[in-house]
């Protein structure tokens, strides 16, 4: 008969919250990569990235883009229920917390906001002209590994359109009349994501998809469009 000593036993307790350590520490690299797809936010990427919306004239782009003017150097905006502000003395996101400013590590959301800020424009209109991925110019781009995953969406909210309801009002979502229950999700002021749920029937099973301003393109490449979509619904899936 084996001895179970107390040494042991420790020994295991330590393996085992090691190897439980290990295991979130991957599943957080996971949900970065998952997130992010082909979207660089290596800290060069991220730095060249900050130069180029800084060097933009801020009233033009508050003027444009919905962010307002918080002082010289910082531009703030509302986001998933949420505010946050792009504090360019800094080069830090932060987000408002019980009326105190605190800084925000999002290198996805981070990326895509200097994305945004380096290239739009122009006040593009919202909701005038709302297509799915196949009718955007890089529709191609948004096939195989790049679908769009809304599965654990499905299955999360396709039984329960109250809590998806629920859960789109507390990122801020407005009700649209479109399929069985829609929300428009604005992770930008003036750049929406429309989600759409069918509630299936002895036919057809719960379906979600996501729909686009087409002017999301003069925007944002293939690759940020997709990495927007994830960000976004995993902060609805969160809200749930």
């Amino acid at each position: 008969m084996r001895l179970v000593t107390m040494e042991s036993l420790c020994n295991l307790k330590r393996l085992h919250f090691r190897t439980l350590e290990k295991d979130l520490e991957m599943k957080g690299q996971k949900q970065l990569l998952d997130l992010q797809g082909s979207v660089d936010v290596s800290p060069p990427a991220v730095e060249r990235r900050w130069l180029e919306a800084a060097g933009r004239d801020r009233n033009f782009l508050s003027k444009i883009t919905g962010f307002s003017r918080l002082d010289k150097e910082s531009l703030g905006f509302d986001q998933l229920g949420r505010r946050l502000a792009v504090d360019f003395r800094v080069q830090r996101l932060k987000i408002l917390n019980d009326g105190v400013w605190e800084p925000l590590d999002h290198p996805v959301l981070e990326m895509l906001t200097l994305l945004y800020l380096g290239k739009v424009d122009d006040a593009h209109p919202i909701g005038k002209d709302i297509v799915s991925c196949r009718d955007l110019k890089e529709s191609h781009f948004f096939t195989g590994i790049h679908a769009f995953d809304l599965a654990p969406l499905t299955e999360r909210y396709g039984s329960a359109p109250g809590d998806f309801a629920e859960a789109a009002g507390r990122l801020g979502g407005s009700p649209l009349s479109m399929a069985d229950t829609a929300y428009r999700l604005m992770p930008f002021p003036r750049l929406p994501l429309y989600y759409l749920l069918w509630y299936g029937d002895d036919e057809f099973e719960p379906r979600i998809s996501v729909l686009f301003d087409r002017s999301i393109e003069k925007v944002f490449q293939a690759d940020a469009v997709w990495a927007l979509v994830n960000m976004t619904s995993m902060e609805l899936l969160k809200a749930g």
